[in-house]
């Protein structure tokens, strides 16, 4: 039962800092475009020029 003295303060911290980390991720833009580098990774990069493989 002492243990609960010291688990509850420290879970609460955690609980705090976690909603601290997801604030400062909505505030910095991380979430704003969701589809835009699933769709990259399949197109193709056209503004670089292919340069042939080295053997």
């Amino acid at each position: 039962m002492s243990m609960l003295i010291y688990l509850i303060p420290v879970a609460l911290f955690l609980g705090a800092l976690a909603l601290l980390a997801f604030l400062w991720a909505l505030r910095s833009g991380q979430y704003e475009d969701l589809d835009g580098a699933a769709e990259r990774v399949l197109l193709d990069d056209e503004d670089e020029p292919q340069t042939p493989a080295k053997r």
